[in-house]
């Protein structure tokens, strides 16, 4: 995720914690054992190193003998909700969105089925934002993205329609459904916009706002954590009792998702419910059952409203990636979750089990031998770092030199660099040196850390203790 591989200091400790880990062409090799690449939609969450996990596949079916036009999928590759959200970002700004625009314009022209980017308002959710935020934050991102390849100027206006279609976006569904059955209905009406009047987009089906949608993780607890399930429950109606604001695909969290990774029973649980709805209910059957509604007309009118106002901000600043350097978006979503922190700490916001009916019988669910929670294999790490060495062993040495020297070179010299990542791919180059060697070119993103101004509204002895030892430190060092 930010370009490590699995035998650096900072990667050893979670090794199989966040998911696969991939070092090299040899991990992938392992990962899509009998697994038919050329007859799969594959999805990867992945940003910072996108391109390298892109060439990595590319490699992988070039090896296979399968032709790269028929590889199907997405690499999320969304930059902008990293700084402001996730963290997995590695290069400053303008050199990711470079490597972005890359890759659009070697996929529409080599891998036309693939996505290469996939704008995730999700985790601009998880970390405060406003309904208001995440439509305004997500549609400037995608905005920034399509004036870049637009510079680019490596399309002709049928091409760059082509790619405005392969556009997709992941978005949240949090607990409050029918403020997020709006929140879906508005997005789509201003993407049609947005598509239609700044791009000149002609082709209806390239206007298509294409998402998916994970319900919201923030609002699950540590607390009670069975109450999740409930909660996932009604996250999910949000996006599925209206057929207008209907996902294209769903996935839920796990009711434990609070304390821990997933088992196989808790993510089989969250897909019996999908499940439950689409087979058992009648939810399929009928048009949408809030078309002609009043009170969700006039929702969507104001979340449209009050979003084109922030965008239209956004823009006059000069755009997604400025509003990153400046500070702007990151010190709102850092604002609006102080202010939801807040209303919890004073009992404003209710969260069942947390702040409000906090006693309770102890959850059977937790009572398995495992505590209820997935643990890593300490053993799965040692093959991960085996399979690693053994690579570098046995490649060729002077020919994954040479790899990674070409794409410095390309980088400095403003090519396209999905050619020459994916020739370090085949000289089975790791992720590591693949990423070491654009921070050569590129340097590392170091954003200001803190953000003035926020003040969380906490009362009690432990809160007191905290804030004597802060005086005292500021006092004895002249700062906090």
């Amino acid at each position: 995720q930010c370009g490590y591989s699995s035998d650096h200091e900072v990667s050893r400790p979670e090794i199989g914690k966040v998911g696969v880990p991939i070092n090299s062409l040899e991990d992938f090799r392992i990962l899509f054992d009998q697994i038919p690449i050329e007859e799969m939609n594959t999805s990867m969450t992945i940003n910072g190193t996108s391109m390298w996990l892109l060439s990595l596949y590319v490699a992988l079916a070039e090896e296979r003998g399968v032709p790269l036009e028929k590889l199907n999928g997405t690499t999320q590759n969304d930059l902008i909700k990293e700084y402001l959200a996730r963290g997995t970002y590695i290069y400053p700004p303008k050199d990711s969105m470079k490597i972005i625009v890359d890759m659009y314009e070697y996929c529409l022209h080599n891998i036309p089925k693939w996505n290469p980017s996939n704008i995730c308002s999700y985790h601009l959710q998880e970390a405060g934002a406003t309904p208001v935020q995440e439509l305004s934050f997500a549609l400037a991102t995608a905005i920034a993205v399509l004036d870049a390849i637009k510079e680019r100027n490596c399309f002709t206006h049928e091409e760059f329609e082509q790619c405005v279609g392969r556009i997709s976006f992941f978005v949240n569904a949090g607990i409050r459904f029918v403020e997020e059955m709006c929140k879906m209905r508005a997005f789509t009406e201003m993407w049609e916009e947005i598509t239609k009047e700044r791009y000149g987009v002609k082709n209806a089906k390239y206007r298509v706002f294409r998402y998916g949608v994970q319900v919201n993780s923030l609002g699950l607890t540590e607390e009670q954590p069975e109450n999740n399930a409930w909660r996932i429950l009604i996250e999910a109606l949000g996006v599925t009792l209206s057929r207008n604001a209907r996902c294209r695909a769903l996935q839920l969290p796990a009711w434990n998702e609070a304390l821990s990774l997933p088992r196989p029973w808790d993510q089989q649980w969250s897909l019996r419910l999908q499940q439950v709805l689409a087979y058992e209910t009648d939810l399929l059957e009928y048009p949408d059952i809030f078309e002609g509604s009043k009170v969700i007309e006039a929702k969507v009118k104001a979340l449209k409203e009050e979003a084109k106002l922030e965008i239209q901000k956004i823009l006059d600043m000069g755009g997604a990636l400025v509003a990153i350097e400046n500070g702007y978006m990151k010190s709102q979503l850092v604002k609006s979750q102080t202010e939801r922190l807040s209303k919890i700490n004073s009992n404003e916001l209710v969260i069942v089990g947390k702040n409000k009916w906090t006693d309770g019988i102890k959850s059977p669910l937790m009572t398995d031998s495992d505590g209820g929670i997935f643990k890593v294999d300490p053993k799965s790490a040692e093959q991960t770092l085996g399979v690693l060495s053994e690579v570098k062993g046995r490649r060729n040495a002077e020919i994954a030199k040479k790899s990674l020297e070409d794409l410095k070179q390309a980088a400095k010299d403003g090519k396209n660099l999905m050619p020459y990542s994916i020739a370090c791919a085949k000289a089975l180059v790791t992720t590591g040196e693949w990423a070491d060697a654009l921070r050569e070119v590129y340097g590392e993103y170091n954003p200001p850390t803190g953000v003035d101004g926020q003040k969380l509204f906490l009362s009690d002895d432990k809160v007191a203790t905290v804030r004597g030892k802060v005086d005292a430190f500021t006092k004895a060092h002249g700062h906090r």
